[in-house]
């Protein structure tokens, strides 16, 4: 037996974490004194001890540390840390997005948005759509995608996306995701749409998606400055994206808004007529 100190150095766990541990019954000394109420611990406890403080270091919650402790089966305990991990990841996936935004926000000299006023005639396409909750976008769109292209033969585009307002503005809205083809099939969830005939306001986004909305911002900032009101559910063009190519930087997203003038008409804009395809910065 050993004491509450000599035990904290040897697993280098603070006597106040090794307490904590106590009081939560994550790690119960080997022995309580009635009179005294000091500690004491059995050296077969420190690779407990060590094992619990690193979970710990890793935000694992109590309850799986004690789930990983309590389990006899080590396949299942390596299940649960891997499964932790995948979690932090992706944590540490979203903090390296918000970081890349936070630079290009507060860049001290942002580089202007380039938005290009273009006429869409109508245009048939093979979709797929459902209401959709924004957190499950990205699940489901991968999902239609994958039906898109086993069922689209000859795409005459690139692939594209359709978004209805409710989706931003309540969580929840409808989407639509589309490949061009000359003959839309009729098979599963895919069928044919027409997109109807619409003048956008284009920009594209660069890059990763994580960042997006603040292209969205910009482009939305364009639109007020230039007396243009959103007309319809936003489009999004993928013109080279994870299909394409595994480097990040070479991706491209059109983000296209359907626009009306609400008073002067945008500095630079092009005359509405069909097919017209200028820039206005």
């Amino acid at each position: 037996m050993v004491t509450i100190g000599e035990f904290s150095r040897l697993t280098h766990v603070s006597v106040r974490t090794l307490r904590r541990y106590h009081e939560t019954d994550l790690l119960v000394p080997a022995d309580v004194d009635a009179a005294t109420g000091y500690r004491h611990y059995d050296v077969a406890q420190v690779p407990a001890a060590q094992v619990i403080h690193r979970l710990r270091q890793l935000d694992v919650p109590l309850p799986e540390v004690r789930r990983i402790l309590g389990s006899s089966d080590p396949a299942e305990r390596a299940a649960l840390v891997t499964d932790h991990l995948h979690r932090l990841e992706a944590e540490l996936d979203r903090t390296r997005a918000a970081v890349t935004s936070l630079r290009r926000l507060l860049s001290p000299d942002p580089a202007p948005v380039h938005v290009e006023l273009r006429a869409v005639p109508a245009t048939e396409v093979a979709a797929v759509e459902d209401d959709v909750a924004l957190d499950d976008v990205l699940g489901w769109y991968a999902g239609a995608r994958a039906e898109l292209d086993a069922t689209v033969g000859e795409p005459t585009g690139p692939p594209g996306g359709v978004y209805d307002d409710a989706l931003f503005e309540h969580g929840h809205g409808h989407v639509l995701v589309h490949l061009p083809t000359a003959s839309p099939p009729r098979r599963g969830r895919v069928h044919p749409v027409v997109l109807p005939a619409v003048e956008l306001a284009v920009a594209t986004h660069v890059g990763e998606h994580h960042d997006i909305d603040v292209s969205y911002g910009e482009v939305g900032t364009w639109l007020v400055t230039n007396a243009l009101a959103v007309a319809g559910p936003v489009r999004e063009t993928y013109l080279v994206g994870p299909g394409d190519t595994d480097d990040p930087s070479a991706w491209r997203t059109e983000i296209g808004w359907p626009v009306f003038s609400v008073g002067r008409p945008p500095s630079g804009a092009p005359p509405r007529t069909h097919g017209t395809r200028r820039s206005a910065d």
